[in-house]
């Protein structure tokens, strides 16, 4: 009996073509992604014209379109939730257009974690983690994946490369560097 097909292995099919593969990959990553969205939407206001399904749906759409090769399961998984940042920062820069001139409220951070953002301030937030990736790109994405991606300090480990205790120490100063920055906005 041969050993059923590991994700990295279904994403490398699908990459090259194979439709099938498609089929089988997406029970084994769909549980993980909606953990995602789930993730990025549970604050935001009630009524908030996206679900977590259409989050996923629309993520899932992007990165199919893109020629990007997926490394492992934590890399797909990594990109899906920077990808599924980007909607909602889009859908929140249109909304805030709409709005022209409506109170942002702050975006707040608490010692232990960030609070998720809602799709007023998610704009601020994301222009923050960008400008945090032109001055450290491993600590904005390390920030990303555990706070939005919902990925262990393990999992980012493997996803970025590095050791479980930099991981830690990134998020750290990352949080620091952050609250600053959200400060002077």
């Amino acid at each position: 009996m041969t050993p059923a097909p590991t994700v990295t292995t279904l994403l490398e099919r699908w990459r090259s073509g194979d439709s099938g593969a498609l089929d089988q990959l997406t029970p084994l990553i769909y549980n993980d992604l909606r953990r995602i969205a789930a993730k990025y939407l549970q604050s935001e206001r009630p009524g908030h014209t996206l679900q977590a399904t259409a989050l996923v749906n629309e993520a899932f759409a992007r990165m199919a379109e893109s020629d990007m090769a997926f490394e492992d399961r934590a890399h797909f998984l990594a990109i899906a939730a920077r990808t599924m940042r980007h909607i909602l920062t889009d859908f929140g820069r249109a909304r805030r257009s709409q709005k022209r001139g409506g109170g942002i409220p702050p975006v707040t951070l608490a010692e232990d974690r960030v609070a998720a953002p809602t799709s007023a301030d998610i704009v601020d937030l994301d222009d923050a983690l960008q400008t945090l990736a032109t001055v450290d790109e491993r600590k904005s994405d390390v920030l990303v994946l555990h706070y939005f991606g919902g990925m262990t300090y393990d999992e980012i480990a493997v996803a970025v490369g590095i050791s479980a205790a930099t991981v830690d120490r990134d998020l750290r100063l990352a949080k620091a560097w952050l609250a600053n920055e959200l400060a002077h906005d």
